[in-house]
């Protein structure tokens, strides 16, 4: 996975200290109601496609671009659905530590094949929305993207 530019930059001054990143994750369904998930090759875990927000980004242009450089899938955003804080400090190989905001996009496929379309991830597919393989975190943040019916949810985590 390669590092965006500003986070090397910001590395370089604050080395492996905790960094707040905000980061788009799409809950993507297709025509089925089926969700497109992600199987990462860091940890094998299976979650939503989703990435860091580049600076100046959109993060409904950061999901879209996220989701086809993941997936193959191209999306629409259709909603935002949750802004909630990963509550864990995730502590990358090298020892680099983040906190992540996550903001939650509700999307619809428009096109594209799901297909690995980068070193993120070893599988892509569609699932049901229940399906158990989805990891602990998403689970509350896909949970709020169907309940959504126009206004973002907050999620907290633990609740």
């Amino acid at each position: 996975m390669p590092t965006p530019v500003f986070v090397s930059e910001l590395r370089r001054l604050v080395g492996s200290h905790p960094l707040p990143l905000t980061a788009a994750v799409g809950v993507v369904l297709d025509q089925q109601q089926r969700v497109l998930l992600v199987r990462r090759s860091d940890d094998g875990q299976w979650t939503l496609p989703g990435g860091i927000v580049e600076p100046g980004e959109e993060p409904a242009d950061a999901v879209v671009r996220e989701v086809v450089e993941e997936t193959g899938v191209l999306a629409e955003p259709e909603l935002l659905t949750s802004v909630s804080v990963h509550r864990d400090l995730v502590t990358y190989s090298n020892g680099d530590q983040v906190q992540y905001l996550d903001m939650i996009f509700r999307c619809r496929m428009t096109g594209g094949q799901a297909k690995v379309g980068d070193d993120e991830s070893v599988e892509v597919g569609w699932f049901p929305v229940d399906d158990p393989r989805l990891h602990a975190h998403c689970r509350p943040l896909l949970d709020a993207a169907l309940r959504c019916t126009g206004a973002a949810t907050f999620v907290r985590a633990g609740k």
